[in-house]
């Protein structure tokens, strides 16, 4: 009486596996036949027949029916090993991707050239591509073809492009030849675009080849010829998508579900409707930086237009998603992400409204582009509302805070301090600024989300390393050059605007890690905790004066950093939903997302009623879930690039506790007593003896290494000396091989065997599952939190409580009082 997932070998025929529990393609399966399993198990329990189970089933056949799909489904997994320097870019048994994409068509080949493009690793299909395989000689390309690996898919493209049979191919990859099969027909048509020039092109030719799912981009690139011009050609031979619904009951009944995706097919199914209506752009495949987060927020955006009496059409390719449940939305669009499908859509469904700002990077991405296309085409709204425009925040807005050289030019005008930096277009400009600044300097790519090829450098040396291996700096590829601000305290602020020039904050978060760990991986609280009254009015004001000069309406994002010496600087600022949006709303108890879409509709935050700042009388404390131990050989460090895929909250009156409930939820050990090993580098070695102190005072024995032990013996701490590891046996290894280590506080050093010890140690206590600490700041919040775990029971409370005034106010007292006690 459950569900159960097989999975077989086809050659042998042999069942690898069978689990009676919902796993990862529980989802995948939903979105291919619309039945959605869990809401389907929960009533069998209570014996319900299938066939009654019809309610979850799009076509509204009993559930005993099954699902008879006649489009096909294709799902790739995106990866992110770049993220994870040291590891093998090999796929093994061990679940190693971060998200993944879904496309539906007519046909394997249109479908997998959909859901190539959706992953959006800037690829515009499978075809028609430049890629790095095909510069590679035959051992590397082969070995490619062998082994596993994310990019193997275009290794057969580039094997293929070279000559190479599919028997052979099929010899090295194993995989299937039908397969392989399909995707050589896709290389064939490849080659007849680039025998021929854009006007060649009949619409008959444009009808085959985007039956097989080639995008207008494709063929731009193979008939040298620009993405507008394809368009402008398709158009004129009337060649356009037929949308048509995902049907589960193989035309035995009528298919009336509101999802969608686009064939080339002459039958289009859609019947968009006249009512006033709202295209939500969603965020695409989940990856570090972007992931549901920003699904979050496109769900609450569609839940609160819905109530406001919009039909709501959702756009999006990922089917890890709520969005992308065919009941979240009044229509879905299971399409790519993409300039040509959005335009599409645009065309056919005539919306009042489109809305960026939700999605994360790739809505915001495809803004300008949407504008232009909305200027020079002026579309008329099916309603009859007048014209489409993009609802919220401009895309010019948007642009002027990504953009460094406009964005600098504003605030200078509104007197905004920010560190000093700078623009580099050549490796010598940024030698020259970081010189001018003084190192550290961070240094990073524009336009970067989840702080891809972000980096802290320390010396000209490491600048030169960093520009030739991680990034190309070039006046069209600019590279960003920041002060890296030391021991500096990292502030986090969510604020929303509506379109009458009201600003409201709708949070202020305090990291935990100093700045220079990527707002992504560290921890943080909300309220503030230590950040003094003058600081925190510095942010509001100037946080204010942001919003209303970029026009703001909806949600912006700011970050800031205030140095030791209680300096404010501006760090960036984001006009757009950010991946905080969730943790600040349900610590204050404010649903900012759908007050967002509503501003966006034309109401006012009066008319919300939400007129000025919450904070709430509990703590709330997020913290990253960091999947390290999936990719062995990377070290655990937490740096300026972020690489968590996750994250956890915890809740009390005392931040101490909130602090352990989080970093219990996100599977980090908190032991309460035994050894800790301390070793700390030379930048950190000024906090040492407080870290060595607070562990002490809860009952800890401390082992360190000499340069660590020296110094704690000079101030007079009781400290067990244990040799490094290239010195010599015992080393903390063999110490945490015996068990004999229960927590870990170790730092990354300038020296190059330390550095090799270090990353080692690390690694070997995420293998033995002993907790790691690699910041200061990290340190004493741990202290503090399991000080309070020996004094405390966590108790449960529910979340209303929170919430209400007098069980607060009581809790509260309950809390001083026993305070007092413990103090006499």
């Amino acid at each position: 009486m459950t569900y159960c997932n097989n999975k077989l070998h086809s050659h042998p025929l042999t069942i690898v596996g069978s689990q009676n529990e919902v796993d990862l393609r529980g989802a995948l399966d939903y979105h291919c036949s619309a039945a959605c399993i869990p809401s389907c198990l929960h009533l069998l329990p209570v014996d319900a027949p299938l066939g009654f189970l019809h309610e979850n089933y799009a076509a509204g056949v009993g559930a005993s029916a099954g699902a008879s799909i006649i489009c096909m489904h294709a799902h790739i997994p995106r990866f992110a090993f770049e993220k994870f320097p040291g590891s093998e870019a090999i796929l093994t048994t061990q679940m190693k991707s971060v998200g993944e994409s879904m496309a539906v068509g007519r046909t394997f080949q249109e479908s997998f050239q959909k859901a190539v493009r959706s992953l959006e690793c800037g690829y515009s299909g499978w075809g028609c591509i430049q890629v790095k395989e095909l510069d590679w000689d035959w051992d590397k390309l082969k070995y490619s073809l062998r082994v596993p690996n994310p990019d193997r898919i275009h290794a057969v493209y580039a094997a293929m492009k070279r000559g190479m049979k599919v028997d052979d191919i099929f010899e090295l990859s194993y995989i299937d030849k039908w397969f392989l099969t399909q995707l050589g027909e896709l290389v064939d048509v490849e080659q007849f675009l680039l025998a021929r020039s854009l006007s060649d092109l009949t619409k008959d030719d444009f009808y085959e080849v985007k039956k097989r799912g080639f995008s207008d981009r494709q063929i731009a690139f193979a008939t040298k010829s620009s993405e507008e011009e394809v368009r402008s050609r398709r158009l004129s031979l009337g060649v356009k998508p037929a949308y048509k619904r995902v049907d589960t009951c193989a035309a035995e009944f009528e298919a009336d579900t509101p999802y969608m995706y686009s064939s080339y097919d002459h039958e289009c199914e859609s019947a968009p409707t006249d009512r006033k209506k709202v295209l939500i752009l969603g965020g695409g495949p989940n990856r570090i930086g972007q992931g549901i987060e920003f699904d979050y927020c496109c769900c609450h955006t569609s839940f609160a237009l819905q109530d406001a009496g919009y039909e709501t059409i959702m756009m999006n390719s990922n089917p890890e998603t709520v969005s992308t449940d065919y009941d979240t939305s009044d229509r879905l669009y299971f399409e790519p992400l993409t300039v040509e499908d959005v335009l599409n859509i645009i065309d056919l469904e005539g919306p009042d409204g489109i809305i960026v700002q939700f999605g994360g990077q790739t809505p915001l991405k495809l803004a300008l582009p949407i504008q232009n296309y909305l200027d020079e085409r002026r579309p008329k709204t099916r309603s009859g509302a007048g014209f489409v425009r993009i609802w919220g925040t401009s895309p010019d807005s948007i642009d002027a805070a990504e953009d460094r050289e406009r964005f600098n030019a504003i605030l200078n005008e509104l007197q905004i301090v920010q560190p000093k930096g700078g623009i580099a277009k050549s490796e010598k400009d940024a030698v020259a600024i970081a010189t001018e600044v003084g190192y550290p300097v961070v240094v990073r790519p524009s336009y970067v989300l989840g702080g891809r090829a972000m980096e802290i450098v320390y010396n000209n040396e490491k600048l030169v390393t960093y520009l030739e291996n991680a990034v190309k700096v070039d006046p069209e590829r600019p590279v960003l050059i920041d002060k890296y601000l030391t021991d500096a305290v990292e502030i986090d602020i969510d604020a929303l605007a509506d379109l009458h020039g009201n600003v409201v904050i709708g949070g202020i978060m305090e990291h935990i890690e100093q700045a220079g760990v990527h707002s992504g991986d560290s921890a943080c609280m909300l309220p503030t905790q230590t950040i003094s009254d003058s600081c925190l009015e510095t942010i509001r004001s100037w946080t204010t004066k942001l919003a209303k000069r970029l026009n703001v309406c909806g949600l912006m994002n700011c970050q800031y950093a205030i140095s030791a010496s209680g300096e404010v600087f501006l760090l960036e600022a984001n006009p757009r939903a950010s991946r905080t949006v969730p943790f600040v709303s349900k610590a204050i108890g404010h649903p900012l997302a759908k007050y967002a879409s509503l501003v966006m509709s034309g109401k006012s935050l009066h008319d919300l009623n939400f007129t000025k700042e919450v904070i709430p009388r509990h703590v709330s404390v997020k913290e990253a879930v960091l999947p390290f131990e999936k990719f062995q050989g990377c070290d655990v460090l937490l740096g300026p690039e972020m690489r968590s895929t996750g994250e956890v909250m915890g809740i009390h009156y005392e931040s101490s506790i909130a602090f352990a409930k989080a970093q219990i939820a996100a599977g980090q050990k908190m032991p309460l007593s035994g050894t800790l090993f301390l070793s700390l580098n030379e930048l950190t070695k000024p906090q040492l003896t407080t870290i060595a102190r607070a562990f002490l005072g809860i009952g800890f024995q401390i082992i360190a290494t000499s340069g660590t032990a020296r110094v704690l013996e000079l101030e007079g701490m009781p400290v067990e000396r244990v040799l490094k590891m290239h010195e010599g046996r015992p080393h903390p290894a063999d110490l945490i091989a015996n068990g004999q280590i229960q927590l870990m506080v170790i730092t990354s050093s300038g020296d190059a065997l330390d550095q090799i010890d270090g990353r080692k140690l690390r690694r070997m206590a995420l293998a033995y599952k002993i907790p790691v600490i690699t910041t200061v700041a990290g340190a004493l919040a741990t202290a503090d939190a399991i000080k309070s775990l020996k004094c405390n029971k966590i108790k449960m409370t529910a979340l209303q409580d929170y919430f209400d005034v007098k069980k607060v106010a009581a809790e509260l007292k309950n809390l001083q009082s026993a305070s007092s006690v413990s103090t006499s």
